[in-house]
C-alpha cells in the first residue's frame, strides 16, 4: 500500500482535539497545524498545554489555543463545551482522543470506573454538548483493544467483579465505537450532515501508560510500543485521515497492515460486538442517565 502523508489543506476549518498536550492528541494537532488548520487543544492541564501549543505550526499566528478540561468529570467537560458555545464560534470536527491506559481502579463522580469515565463517557457528553457548533464531524479514538471489550451495563463502577485494568481499557474502546455507530445511526434517521467516523493507531509509541501507577507497567508498555510500534505521527496519522478525508459516516480507520498494528491509514475490522445495534442502544441509553446534572 502507498503511504498517506498529504493530508488536504485545512485553512479555516477549526478542530477541537481533546488530550493534545501529549503522545497521538499532540501528533494530530501538530499535523493539522502544518496544514493551516485552527485547533482547540483541550488539555487537563493548562500549563502543559501551552508549552505543547508552542510546539504545534501556527501557535505563533494565534491558530492555536488551550483550553482546560478534564473529561473525566462531566462538570468540567459541560463547563468547557459552554465556554465554546458562549464564542459563537463553529466547530468543524471533534476529535474525541483524550484517553488513559492500565489506570488503578477509581471511578468518577458518577461512580463510573476511570478507564470509561475518561475513554468514552466524557467524550460522550462533550459531543452532545458541541452538537450545535459541529459543521462537519465526530471522530471517537478507539483502539484494537475494543475487539477484548465485554461491557457490562449493569456494573460500570466494577464493584462487583474482580477488576481488570486492561480489560477495563477494552471495554471502554468498546464503547466508543459502539457510540460512533449509534451517533452514525441518528445522524442518518435524522437527515443530518454530520458525519461520526472512528480510528485507532495501531501501536504507536506514547506514554498513554504513565499514569498506571506500577512502573513495571508503565516501562513495558513504553519500550515495549517503542521497540515495535510506529512513531507516534504515524498512528495520529489515522486520526488525521478520519477526520479530514471524504470518508462515509460510520468509517473506521486504522493501519493498514494484516494485524493492524503498523502501517498507512486504511478501512479498520471493528468486531461484531462494536457494530450491535442493541447494545448501543442500551449503552447511550445509560450514558444519557449518567450524563444527566
Amino acid at each position: 500500500m502507498r503511504p498517506w502523508t498529504q493530508v488536504p489543506p485545512q485553512p479555516g476549518r477549526r478542530f477541537v482535539i481533546t488530550g493534545s498536550n501529549g503522545g497521538l492528541g499532540l501528533e494530530t494537532a501538530r499535523i493539522l497545524g502544518s496544514r493551516g488548520a485552527e485547533i482547540v487543544m483541550a488539555c487537563r492541564s493548562v500549563d502543559k498545554g501551552e508549552a505543547a501549543a508552542r510546539t504545534v505550526p501556527g501557535h505563533d499566528k494565534g491558530r492555536v489555543e488551550v483550553r482546560q478540561v478534564d473529561v473525566s468529570d462531566l462538570a468540567s467537560v459541560r463547563a468547557f463545551a459552554a465556554g465554546l458555545r458562549e464564542d459563537g464560534r463553529p466547530v468543524d470536527v471533534l476529535v474525541n482522543n483524550a484517553g488513559v491506559l492500565g489506570v488503578p481502579l477509581g471511578r468518577s463522580a458518577e461512580g463510573v470506573e476511570m478507564h470509561l469515565a475518561t475513554n468514552y463517557l466524557g467524550h460522550f457528553l462533550l459531543t452532545q454538548e458541541l452538537l450545535p457548533l459541529l459543521t462537519d464531524r465526530v471522530v471517537m479514538v478507539s483502539s484494537r483493544e475494543h475487539r477484548s471489550g465485554a461491557l457490562d451495563l449493569d456494573d460500570l463502577g466494577w464493584e462487583r467483579r474482580p477488576y481488570r485494568p486492561f480489560q477495563a481499557y477494552g471495554d471502554s474502546k468498546l464503547a466508543d465505537l459502539l457510540f460512533m455507530r449509534e451517533l452514525d445511526r441518528r445522524f442518518a434517521a435524522e437527515g443530518s450532515a454530520l458525519r461520526a467516523v472512528a480510528a485507532h493507531p495501531g501501536a504507536s509509541a506514547t506514554k498513554i501508560t504513565g499514569g498506571s501507577g506500577n512502573p513495571v507497567v508503565t516501562a513495558i508498555g513504553y519500550y515495549g510500543q517503542k521497540l515495535v510500534g510506529m512513531p507516534a505521527w504515524r498512528g495520529a496519522l489515522c486520526t488525521v485521515y478520519a477526520a479530514t478525508m471524504d470518508v462515509p459516516s460510520g468509517t473506521y480507520i486504522g493501519p493498514h497492515g494484516v494485524t493492524e498494528l503498523w502501517g498507512w491509514p486504511a478501512p479498520a475490522r471493528m468486531s461484531p460486538k462494536a457494530d450491535d445495534p442493541a447494545l448501543a442502544q442500551a449503552l447511550w441509553e445509560r450514558s444519557v442517565e449518567l450524563s444527566r446534572p
